[in-house]
């Protein structure tokens, strides 16, 4: 019997090489990201090696309501999987920062996302069968200045999905939170904006290997996937030194590796 997975922020990055293991596998695939172009290019590359169907759905996942929508375009489709991938970050002081992007993150990352998880979550409670994989960041683990609204959204999403980890036990679902380091993604060209230039070289992680790291702890029903050992010993960091401490540790690394925007001249994401 065939089965389906529901990739959001399908369209390059982590969201597409997810997609890519999921076609490995079998799955069908509904795919869903706000670039038309890049979402039809992303289907193109995975048909070229799978023979598996998929849907393209062309949507901004930051539009209040945006999953009810999702769910009735595929008018109750079992999913097997869900992988709530979508997200981007800014980054400024909160006080100077565009509150219109900062509403769109906190849409997207919290409401878009838990919303989806709800609707897709009692189908497979009903067949007792089913993979969730959420992605936060490392940021999760921390507070974190000049980055707050991401790295406090990143959090919820943790602490959400460890949550609905341990509900689910015995149901023959499973709740996985990937949490992966800085990765070679778009994701850094937009948070660093056009006044914000991004320096960071190090500890820098290969998509298709985060992307294999949280697809194989997902397969597993693994919690908490953290990839790279520094990555594992820096989510310990709160736990090591006082959260005040931890903070401001965050605050050095990123005014480390970015330029602090002027306040005249607004992040864009």
């Amino acid at each position: 019997m065939s089965k389906t997975a529901l990739v959001t922020g399908a369209a390059s990055g982590l969201g597409l090489e997810l997609s890519l293991l999921l076609a490995k596998d079998n799955y069908n695939l509904v795919l869903i990201d706000i670039d038309a172009t890049n979402l039809e290019n992303a289907k193109s590359e995975i048909l070229k090696i799978n023979d598996i169907e998929i849907i393209s759905i062309v949507k901004n996942l930051c539009d209040p309501g945006v999953s009810e929508v999702i769910f009735n375009e595929i008018k109750g489709m079992p999913i097997d999987v869900l992988v709530n991938n979508a997200g981007f970050g800014l980054f400024g002081k909160f006080a100077d920062t565009e509150w219109r992007r900062e509403m769109d993150m906190l849409q997207l990352h919290v409401i878009t996302s838990t919303h989806l998880t709800k609707l897709v979550l009692t189908g497979m409670l009903e067949r007792n069968s089913g993979k969730i994989l959420n992605v936060s960041s490392l940021a999760g683990f921390q507070p974190g200045p000049l980055m707050s609204i991401y790295y406090a959204s990143k959090a919820y999403m943790l602490s959400f999905s460890q949550a609905i980890s341990n509900e689910l036990k015995g149901t023959g679902v499973t709740a996985t939170v990937l949490c992966p380091g800085p990765t070679k993604t778009s994701f850094q060209e937009v948070v660093s904006g056009e006044c914000s230039k991004n320096k960071i070289t190090f500890n820098m992680a290969c998509a298709d290997k985060v992307a294999a790291y949280g697809y194989k702890a997902m397969i597993k029903g693994k919690e908490v996937a953290v990839p790279g050992i520094f990555n594992k010993f820096l989510s310990g960091l709160p736990r090591l030194l006082t959260r005040k401490r931890a903070t401001s540790v965050v605050r050095k690394i990123q005014e480390k590796n970015r330029e602090i925007p002027n306040v005249n001249q607004p992040v864009k994401a």
